[in-house]
C-alpha cells in the first residue's frame, strides 16, 4: 500500500479534529485564535477546498506560515498574482487575496490581504 494512500485518510481526521476544536464551546475561542479555515477553488482541479491553518493577524493581514511545503500541494494556488480565498475569522466568513512566497531558505508563507467588510 502506497503512503500517500495511508496519509490521506488520517490527514483528513486529524483536520477534521482541528475544526472541531475550534468549534467547542470552552476551547474554541482560544484555539480560533490561532487556527482558522481556508477555502479556495483549486486552481487545476477547479473544486473548491477547506482545509484548517495555522495563522497571525495584524489588522487585515493573515499570515499563514506552511509547515513542511514541499510535501503540501494547497499553497501552490497561490503563487504569482495569488488569488481569492476566504476564511473564517472571529466567528464570520472573511474573503481576500492570498499571494504565496518562498523565500531564499525555503520557508513559504501565504499572505491574505482581507477585503473590506460590507
Amino acid at each position: 500500500m502506497e503512503l500517500k494512500a495511508v496519509l490521506g485518510p488520517v490527514a483528513r481526521g486529524f483536520n477534521a479534529g482541528v475544526m472541531a476544536l475550534t468549534k467547542a464551546p470552552w476551547i474554541g475561542p482560544r484555539v480560533g485564535r490561532a487556527i482558522t479555515e481556508i477555502t479556495y477553488v483549486g486552481r487545476r482541479s477547479g473544486h473548491t477546498i477547506s482545509t484548517p491553518v495555522g495563522f497571525r493577524r495584524s489588522g487585515d493581514e493573515i499570515t499563514i506560515a506552511v509547515g513542511m511545503p514541499d510535501q503540501k500541494t494547497w499553497w501552490r494556488n497561490f503563487l504569482g498574482a495569488g488569488g481569492p480565498i476566504s476564511l473564517k475569522l472571529d466567528g464570520a466568513e472573511r474573503s481576500g487575496h492570498a499571494v504565496a512566497r518562498r523565500d531564499d531558505k525555503g520557508r513559504v508563507s501565504v499572505i491574505v490581504h482581507l477585503n473590506e467588510v460590507d
